[in-house]
């Protein structure tokens, strides 16, 4: 029913590569020689061929991101030309271009809609892969896409090796006397008969040293070798811009911004930018406040300059004054497993989904494979990783391996996917522990992975999260993440790794409470980043200089608090240089209008586990995957247009 995960013979993954291409070249040219070219005897097929090329590919490239090695590297070095140029190939390949326009002119309207879909995709697509050119700008832009391809690996391994060189020792107690005892029972080692603490730049090591470190002169240490990382970075950086604005130029437009808008659902840069900066006014108040507050706070210890290395580890212990909330006394509570039961009980009863352990082959021991059933039949799979490692990427995020469909000869074919996660260690003496904010990315990436896993669309390049629109792909993760803060939902879960003891009433409002603490400070962050992507691609920026110039430009416009000369914040956007956010990093303020007015029609419903609501959603939403533009669906599950304010009333910005 399901493949296993497999990657054993990974050295041999360029050699299989070579003759699955090779293949799928052989399979395509036998449906372009067609005479009668149809939706069910060449698109449906041609579908096939691509889904079966992703299903070899994403075992070997997620294997580099949470296992990686030198082999690892090797075979993704190996593998990336090959995938690139037979991608460029395919998608420049001026007959199946033909061929699927011929179809979508000649029985238009014979096809249903999700049928539609995929032609509309695909031929844009095709036309956005510069098929229509001569052949001299095809070649340049299979060059561009494999050095893209080169640069974007390179720079997410630059940032990797960076993070991974990097310790800082402390053997004073005094400078760690404040960090939580889990996260102290990590840093901690013995070395010459005296106990040391480690720190490196892995994120939960990272966080617990600049949150509760008491020594400012180590945060500041620790800080600025953190968003200094990858230096190198900055000369990756200028040729990847300057690749993505000669493509956008080769395919006809004016930047690369206007090119990514091509697949979005925002219409216009303008409507882009507009819709940030008003985000930046309505929040700009409310966040000088914030960052007042921390400063008047901060001077209690007499710290008359507030610092970027300061922020974390004040604004903590202003939360805990303000609120009474210590998320150190909340860990024992999120216990993984505990907390992994407790949310697959919830998505059980809302809709209707049950997750069952699966003994099927992992990469480590410490990810699992969860069977998941729809009323009592099986219907997909799911990798759960979720424990920080050296080997592993950092950050959070959702990969699709299978997806739902039915093939030619009608049969159906299951989804899977992975969530990985970099959450605190457990060992054989210590529990993985979890703050609630790791909780609330649990949520996050579940959403993602829901999205794709509970898909009912019978074709596999709208199906699931594929064809999704990018700038609206983060609204079923969001929509998700607002449960992680409802009471009921956490009294499923929350509970004392050591006692069994449910966390009361009131710890559980500390947190509700405390929610939307800094809440403009957060949204002004966020509204930064989406600013410098944006501009960053609106138009050709030569040099790190340059690039360094716009961000200190946007941070002087809209910052409340302004990073170090020495902050390179940029060198480590991987979401915009090693992923696939590139002029789109709006998308989750954008998704998030989405999601915050979805779930306020659960707050309107005072029913949390409204399951009808959740229902309804999941049947609009979820299982429609990318079959349909998300506004339409939207419209669909809410039967109204969304609201901006629900995003801000949520987040306590307006009432």
């Amino acid at each position: 029913m399901f493949e296993e995960f497999n990657v054993n013979n990974l050295e041999k993954n360029k050699e299989l590569l070579e003759i699955k291409l090779e293949e799928s070249k052989e399979q395509i040219e036998k449906l372009l020689e067609l005479e009668n070219k149809t939706y069910d005897n060449f698109v449906k097929p041609y579908q096939e061929i691509g889904e079966c090329i992703n299903e070899f590919l994403t075992p070997m490239f997620h294997i580099d991101s949470v296992k990686n090695t030198e082999i690892t590297t090797k075979v993704h070095e190996e593998c990336l030309p090959l995938i690139s140029n037979y991608s460029t190939e395919i998608s420049q390949n001026v007959n199946i271009y033909r061929a699927l326009k011929d179809i979508q002119d000649n029985v238009n309207t014979s096809l249903n809609d999700i049928q539609k879909k995929v032609l509309e995709n695909e031929i844009r697509d095709f036309e956005l892969s510069g098929c229509h050119l001569n052949n001299n700008l095809k070649n340049r832009l299979k060059k561009i896409n494999l050095r893209q391809s080169e640069l974007s690996h390179k720079f997410s391994q630059n940032l990797l090796n960076a993070t991974n060189s990097y310790e800082m020792i402390i053997e004073d107690f005094e400078d760690v006397r404040e960090i939580p005892e889990s996260d102290l029972e990590l840093a901690k080692f013995e070395e010459d008969g005296k106990i040391k603490y480690k720190f490196t730049l892995q994120m939960p090591s990272y966080i617990a040293y600049i949150t509760y470190g008491t020594n400012r002169d180590k945060r500041e240490e620790i800080y600025k070798a953190y968003c200094t990382r990858a230096p190198e970075n900055g000369k990756i950086i200028e040729e990847i811009l300057t690749l993505k604005d000669e493509k956008s130029k080769i395919l006809g437009f004016d930047s690369y911004a206007q090119y990514s808008l091509s697949t979005k659902m925002a219409k216009s840069e303008d409507e882009v930018i507009d819709f940030l900066y008003e985000l930046a006014k309505k929040g700009k108040v409310g966040g000088k406040n914030e960052v007042e507050e921390i400063k008047e706070f901060a001077k209690k210890d007499g710290i008359e300059e507030l610092k970027s290395f300061d922020l974390s580890y004040y604004s903590e212990k202003l939360k805990k004054e303000k609120y009474d909330l210590d998320e150190e006394l909340y860990r024992p509570y999120f216990e993984k497993e505990s907390v992994l039961k407790g949310f697959f009980e919830f998505l059980n009863s809302i809709f209707d989904i049950e997750f069952k352990v699966s003994n099927t082959p992992t990469w480590d021991e410490k990810a699992t494979a969860y069977d998941i059933y729809e009323s009592g039949k099986l219907s997909s799979r799911i990798y759960i990783d979720l424990e920080s490692r050296k080997d592993k990427r950092g950050g959070a995020w959702m990969n699709n391996w299978h997806s739902y469909y039915v093939d030619k000869h009608n049969s159906i074919h299951l989804p899977t996917a992975y969530i990985v996660c970099n959450f605190p260690q457990s060992t054989k003496d210590t529990k993985s522990l979890l703050r609630h904010s790791d909780v609330v990315t649990l949520f996050h990436e579940m959403g993602h992975a829901l999205h794709h896993l509970l898909s009912k669309v019978p074709e596999p390049f709208v199906s699931g999260i594929s064809g999704v629109a990018w700038d609206t792909v983060e609204f079923p993760s969001q929509f998700l993440e607002y449960f992680s803060y409802d009471k009921t939902v956490l009294k499923q879960f929350a509970k004392h790794y050591k006692t069994g003891e449910i966390l009361s009433d009131e710890a559980i409002d500390k947190i509700i409470k405390a929610r939307n603490f800094q809440s403009s400070l957060s949204m002004i962050r966020q509204v930064e980043f989406a600013l410098f992507d944006f501009k960053l691609h609106q138009k050709l920026y030569k040099n790190e200089h340059d690039v360094q110039k716009l961000l200190n430009e946007i941070r002087d416009e809209i910052s409340i608090i302004k990073p170090p000369i020495y902050n390179k914040f940029q060198n480590g956007f991987s979401h915009i240089f090693g992923g696939g956010y590139a002029a789109g990093y709006y998308s989750y303020k954008w998704a998030e209008v989405l999601s915050a007015d979805a779930y306020y029609m659960f707050i309107e419903s005072e029913n949390t586990f409204n399951k009808e609501l959740a229902l309804k959603y999941k049947k609009a939403i979820l299982e429609k995957g990318g079959s349909s533009d998300m506004n339409e669906l939207f419209y669909e599950f809410a039967q109204r247009e969304p609201s901006v304010d629900s995003l801000l009333k949520i987040d306590g910005i307006i009432s």
